[in-house]
């Protein structure tokens, strides 16, 4: 039998959909997920999807739901307005609009930046678990993913943050350009990856060019494709690297992050000899869930 929760968290991003049952305690009861993520719905699906989801754990009464990510945007279920840094994390919750009584559905507000422009939708949930596990950190967190954060904290707050692409451009480079034909493989070299880290950092400028040598050297020398997804790989985040060195170098860092997406950059700090507390995502967003509907009620 499945239990009823008494609220219930929600991780709602563009490609998935992950809910978890809460008792009054905090604790979770039972976890769901789906594949129907943000950006195969309509703003109309986004309440059937949830209640197909979650019905085993509704009772006869209005159940609260805290929701984060991709659901808050302006194509998700209703556009959560962002909270503008410096700021601390999720301090606003939009109301979204339900027909099902049983449904009291609050989204997470993003973070956005002026100057540069800059915003996040789903990473406050993470930073703001984190900062509930290690009260009173200040630093830097970096999130690695399709779309890199960086995070300078102090005293609570979102001072400043970053974004980059970097997921993002291996993924479209080893499979819609030129270097999908160098690239196709589930092989790895490390020593490749390092050296590559070593040649972004030191020559930034020059990535566009050391791509495209990746494809010559398939061609003219036979480069195994195993040593080119590598070096590939270690070119991206070599030059994030040298472009968000103000964000790491002599800061105190931690990562969020699954592991497979953190393993590169890992590698990455280890060769520069920079530490990194290494967290895990899905227990900083459950945290960071729990921290925004512990708020939401005092509120009440």
């Amino acid at each position: 039998m499945s239990p009823k929760a008494n609220w219930i968290a929600v991780d709602w991003g563009t490609s998935s959909l992950r809910a978890w049952a809460m008792d009054a305690e905090g604790q979770d009861l039972a976890t769901a997920s789906s594949d129907q993520g943000m950006g195969q719905l309509t703003p109309r699906d986004f309440e059937a999807t949830l209640c197909a989801l979650v019905e085993p754990w509704l009772s006869a009464g209005q159940t609260n739901v805290i929701a984060c990510g991709m659901v808050g945007a302006r194509q998700g279920w209703i556009e959560a307005a962002y909270d503008v840094a410096p700021c601390k994390p999720q301090l606003g919750l939009t109301k979204a609009p339900t027909n099902d009584p049983r449904l009291n559905v609050q989204i997470i507000a993003g973070v956005s930046q002026a100057k540069p422009a800059d915003v996040m939708r789903g990473e406050e949930t993470q930073i703001a678990g984190f900062q509930k596990l290690n009260p009173n950190w200040d630093g830097v967190i970096f999130l690695p993913g399709t779309h890199t954060k960086w995070v300078q904290m102090s005293a609570g707050e979102i001072v400043s943050f970053q974004t980059f692409m970097t997921g993002e451009m291996f993924d479209l480079l080893s499979t819609a350009s030129v270097l999908r034909h160098s690239v196709a493989t589930n092989g790895w070299d490390q020593a490749a990856f390092d050296r590559a880290v070593d040649e972004a950092m030191s020559q930034p400028a020059a990535i566009a060019a050391r791509l495209f040598g990746l494809r010559a050297e398939s061609l003219l020398n036979d480069l195994p494709p195993a040593t080119a997804k590598s070096r590939l790989s270690g070119l991206l985040i070599g030059a994030e690297l040298a472009a968000a060195r103000p964000y790491w170098l002599g800061q105190s860092l931690a990562m969020i992050g699954q592991k497979s997406m953190g393993v590169g950059y890992a590698a990455a700090f280890a060769a520069q000899h920079v530490p990194v507390i290494q967290t895990d995502a899905t227990q900083m967003t459950l945290a960071g869930l729990k921290a925004a509907y512990a708020s939401w009620k005092e509120t009440l």
